[in-house]
């Protein structure tokens, strides 16, 4: 006999779960739908589709490489339209690794103007939810205050606006991070109008396979309801990937832990949806369903059902964690080479970041963190 559905918490309530999808296509050009979301009953709560690019021309935007009304996307609005219909949010996310799109909107009024324009069409034609702000390019906290002000104004209360920082920017006395601006500023400032942040805790500027990372932003001052643990779905999309086992131990034991506190922990994004689960045991834990959503349907039976199992809370071990020393990531580059720049003067977390922004070449790191964490 068939197992009963599971009772969700309503997408209001609880934590997040979420997924980007920017690989919208396979190589052969058919799309990676998203329906499977809804019809394996995965509890997932947000979709954010990737990338939106403002293009030095102004009125030239793209998802990813081409036009938001190419034909090619007919399914994917379709879809969008599906999700939404069935209590799915689904945001666009500005920005990325590739750069430019924040430096187009940090000129004078006209040029703002100019770039915005279409921005605004776009998620007004396609009915979006909100926006996710991927700043990854040097900003300014105005260009983002300008932004984050403007988008509030023409949309109202309902849209949600998110940023997605690396997880050291969350983090006292931040080391060099991939936006610029101050992430604790721009909450002060606007924190009110930002629903969230979708934080990388891969790519060692962060660890999702205890809890610690996670638990010293909290430390340091931040809800955790606004803190969602961003990891990667499968080794093939970045340094730092956690196996969906341990991954739903982490987030069991955070949800338990921050439970009553607000509305408690913020929950999981998932980089990227169309490999999810690729490389994991995750069919094996969610049997009967496709990869991927049998990857985002484990981590919704750890976040979303209403009621957790008692052996899910936290052990002993697990609270002393909480006030240990912050781990070292897991990070893709040489014990060696880290040390090397820690022997400069330098913090662990501040050699990584280097290498994460220096793409490994020691040299060029050395030079970074000469320029940019000196005084």
């Amino acid at each position: 006999m068939a197992s009963a559905a599971p009772k969700f918490l309503s997408p209001e309530n609880g934590p997040r779960l979420i997924v980007y999808h920017q690989t919208i296509h396979d190589p052969q050009g058919n799309p990676h739908s998203l329906l499977p979301l809804l019809t394996n009953n995965t509890g997932i709560t947000h979709v954010i589709v990737a990338a939106i690019h403002l293009n030095a021309e102004p009125g030239n935007i793209t998802l990813n490489d081409h036009r938001p009304d190419d034909k090619r996307f007919d399914q994917l609005w379709g879809e969008v339209a599906w999700l939404q219909g069935s209590g799915v949010k689904v945001l666009g996310m500005l920005g990325g690794a590739a750069k430019g799109s924040f430096a187009q909107l940090s000129g004078d009024d006209h040029s703002f103007e100019a770039h915005y324009t279409p921005l605004h069409a776009l998620l007004r034609t396609h009915k979006l939810n909100g926006l996710d702000l991927d700043v990854e390019e040097e900003t300014s906290l105005h260009t983002m205050t300008r932004l984050i002000a403007r988008l509030r104004a023409d949309f109202g209360t309902p849209f949600i606006i998110t940023l997605a920082p690396v997880a050291t920017a969350l983090l006292p006395d931040p080391s060099r991070h991939l936006s610029g601006f101050s992430y604790a500023a721009l909450e002060g400032a606007l924190g009110a109008d930002i629903a969230w942040y979708n934080t990388q805790f891969y790519c060692g500027w962060g660890d999702a396979r205890s809890t610690a990372w996670y638990d010293a932003i909290v430390r340091a001052g931040w809800a955790p309801e606004k803190i969602v643990l961003g990891v990667v779905t499968s080794p093939a999309n970045g340094a730092g990937f956690v196996d969906a086992q341990r991954l739903r131990d982490t987030c069991a034991r955070l949800r338990a832990r921050y439970r009553g506190v607000g509305r408690g922990f913020g929950g999981v994004m998932g980089w990227e949806y169309f490999n999810a689960g690729e490389g994991d045991r995750v069919a094996g834990l969610e049997s009967g369903r496709s990869v991927q959503a049998g990857w985002v349907a484990a981590l919704g039976r750890v976040l979303r059902l209403h009621e957790q199992e008692d052996a899910l809370l936290p052990t002993p071990e697990h609270v002393r964690q909480m006030v240990t020393t912050l781990p070292r990531p897991h990070v893709p580059w040489p014990d060696d080479a880290v040390q090397k720049l820690v022997v400069l003067g330098f913090a662990p977390h501040q050699a990584v970041a280097a290498l994460n922004a220096t793409a490994g070449d020691l040299e060029l790191a050395a030079g970074f963190l000469f320029d940019h964490v000196l005084p």
